[in-house]
């Protein structure tokens, strides 16, 4: 039997405080010392304990900043990958998987909304000559930045709103994954380096990886950590060799990993588990791997906000607005559109969804923070222009503030558990 974690471990994480904790320690240090925070995010540990040769991998520097955002948000994306996963078991809230159309179609208006917001009111910004001395081509590089949604914060606050049973939070799950895959795949062909075009036969490196873990799975491998640690860095070498950003590695190989034949519910853990009737097979591989590693995701999602939410207040301009508009307007006004539309067009909407859950799920979506942020740091070299798209994407964490008392106005009704039984469902 694993041993029991702290109380404060599991309050630590159930409110996301490593997170919020790493946005405030970088606010405060980069106002105070920006020079020591740069050489603190910048710092290259193996260079400097083992020498220069050390010190780079597949032409990147393993600065701290490369180590955070490209190994260690490989687990943060991999452990979303399997809350998707169970989700569409029998049981999850997006079986049968027709029910996960409508959230795809809704993040389609995640990503066109706020480009189409972004581009419209830089347009109007431009004319009104708000942007003296940038040209059209290096301001309307950050159209990317408004089409992420910060996973981790946007699954607590739908929590909150909706309660920790409801199918609007594996739907904003779902969208959320769906559409930071789309922010990195954006980061890999928009923002690439131009001195390492894409290359695109390494990726035969990554299907390698998922034949890799298809057969482990046919041979019964009944442990993760020969999918995540053998099959994973695959598919992590061929994403970094093509030179497209390599944090969804473990998105290709998770699937993979046996699960339970029911979903067990939305980042479970062993303690307090009540298998769902009929289910008894709580501790598969893929249910392992989450619990195995989701104290550490969480508690690292400090250093990962450390490393990225570091602005200086004075920072704040007119791309600062135009990125929290982008978020909350067209994030908010395309995700109830499509959801709408992909509903008049018959692909249904969660059990217990409807228009008013979807415009606050649409809401809690423009939750940009740490994951725009991701995305900032590769569409401005500027630092101007850099330091006000990152003030836009940190401001975008009120919309969690707003959300809670948006969704009692609405009569959000929430539901802390959503079983599935013979004769239907049970809500309490």
């Amino acid at each position: 039997m694993k041993p029991k974690k702290p109380g404060y471990v599991n309050l630590l994480q159930e409110f996301s405080i490593p997170l919020i904790a790493g946005v405030l320690v970088a606010l405060v240090h980069a106002n105070l010392g920006w020079e020591s925070y740069e050489k603190i995010v910048y710092w290259n540990p193996f260079a400097e304990l083992f020498g220069p040769e050390w010190g780079v991998v597949f032409h990147h520097e393993t600065t701290l900043h490369f180590l955070i955002n490209d190994i260690f948000m490989v687990f943060f994306f991999g452990i979303a990958a399997k809350e998707i996963t169970e989700s569409i078991l029998p049981g999850g809230s997006l079986n049968p998987i027709g029910k996960a159309l409508n959230p795809l179609l809704s993040t389609l208006g995640g990503v066109v909304g706020p480009v189409g917001v972004f581009f419209f009111v830089l347009w109007v910004c431009v004319k009104e000559g708000l942007f003296p001395g940038f040209e059209w081509p290096v301001l309307a590089n950050g159209w990317g930045i408004p089409t992420a949604t910060d996973i981790a914060l946007a699954w607590l606050v739908s929590r909150a709103v909706f309660g920790a049973g409801h199918p609007a939070v594996s739907f904003l799950l779902l969208l959320a994954v769906a559409d930071d895959a789309i922010g990195l795949v954006i980061i890999a062909v928009w923002y690439g380096d131009p001195g390492h075009p894409p290359e695109l036969s390494w990726l035969l490196l990554v299907l390698s990886g998922m034949v890799l873990a298809f057969v482990l799975r046919l041979i019964k491998v009944q442990k993760w950590q020969p999918y995540v640690l053998i099959a994973g860095p695959m598919a992590w070498a061929g994403l970094v060799l093509s030179n497209l950003h390599p944090a969804l590695a473990l998105v290709f190989i998770v699937p993979f990993l046996p699960g339970p034949k029911r979903d067990v519910g939305m980042f479970l853990d062993t303690e307090g588990a009540v298998p769902a009737p009929g289910n008894h097979d709580n501790h598969t591989p893929l249910f392992n791997f989450e619990h195995d590693l989701k104290t550490f995701v969480d508690l690292g999602l400090f250093f990962f906000a450390f490393a990225n939410a570091g602005v200086r207040f004075t920072a704040i301009g007119p791309m600062t607005w135009i990125i929290l508009g982008s978020l909350v307007v067209g994030k908010t006004v395309g995700i109830t559109f499509f959801g709408w539309l992909a509903l008049k067009m018959g692909m249904p909407l969660p059990a217990s969804m409807g228009v008013k859950e979807l415009v606050v799920a649409a809401f809690i979506g423009a939750l940009g923070l740490t994951v725009a942020l991701f995305v900032a740091d590769a569409a401005f070299i500027d630092p101007e222009l850099l330091g006000q798209a990152k003030m836009g994407a940190l401001f975008s964490g009120f919309v969690g503030i707003v959300a809670i008392p948006l969704g009692s106005m609405l009569g959000i009704k929430k539901i802390r558990t959503l079983r599935t039984r013979p004769g239907g469902t049970e809500e309490t």
